[in-house]
């Protein structure tokens, strides 16, 4: 067996940036969320998506 470990691809520093970019961007929209629930206002909902009033089954 081989036990030398697998040496670093040569994209792999720039797809950890760009998951850490993505990463860091979440917990922002998330922790916005949150603030924006605690202080009453409504979360923004983007066109096309139906309110919860119109979802129900009648």
């Amino acid at each position: 067996m081989n036990d030398k470990a697998n040496p670093a691809k040569k994209g792999d520093g720039e797809r950890k940036d760009r998951l850490a970019e993505a990463l860091r961007a979440n917990l922002q929209k998330r922790k916005a969320q949150a603030r924006s629930r605690r202080a009453g206002d409504a979360d923004e909902r983007p066109e096309g998506l139906p309110t919860a009033g119109k979802m129900q089954k009648k």
